[in-house]
This record gives C-alpha cells, sequence and structure tokens, in this order.
C-alpha cells in the first residue's frame, strides 16, 4: 500500500523527509514499471488502479515541492552561468 495513504488521523501531522520521498519515488519506479508490463502484455485495463496510485504519488510530492522553500533557484542563481532574476 502507498505511503500517501495515510490514515486521517495522521495527515498533516507526517515527517516530510528524505527518506519518505526516496520511498515514494521508489515506490513510482516499481508503480511504472508494472504499469509498462501490463501494458506489454496487452492488460491496460488492470494497470488502472496502479496508475491511480501513482497519480496520487505524484500530485503529494508535487505539493511537498510546492510547499517547500524554492532552494533549487538560490542554488542556481549563485552559478556563475546562469541569468540572474
Amino acid at each position: 500500500m502507498s505511503i500517501v495513504f495515510v490514515p486521517k488521523k495522521l495527515r498533516g501531522k507526517a515527517k516530510i523527509n528524505q527518506e519518505t520521498i526516496q520511498r515514494l519515488l521508489d515506490e513510482n519506479d516499481q508503480l511504472i514499471r508494472c504499469i509498462s508490463e501490463y501494458m506489454q502484455k496487452g492488460r491496460a485495463g488492470e494497470c488502472v488502479q496502479y496508475q491511480q496510485i501513482l497519480h496520487r504519488n505524484i500530485v503529494y510530492l508535487a505539493t511537498i515541492a510546492d510547499a517547500s522553500p524554492d532552494t533549487t533557484r538560490n542554488l542556481t542563481s549563485n552559478r556563475p552561468d546562469s541569468p540572474s532574476v
């Protein structure tokens, strides 16, 4: 079961750290492999549940990214070849 499926009483209380994000990325990797395998076997109807979980994971990761400070802009703006904003 996906780690995104958190009981309501625990929602918003989970600590988001690099380990959690990596687990989601690993899970997404497995989901994509499974979906691809089902599609190659012509069993597209059977992979819908995996696509839904993958979608939920991606939305969750995007939400985390949107809520976190924009550190990538700070990192790239310090490079000599990057345009100033």
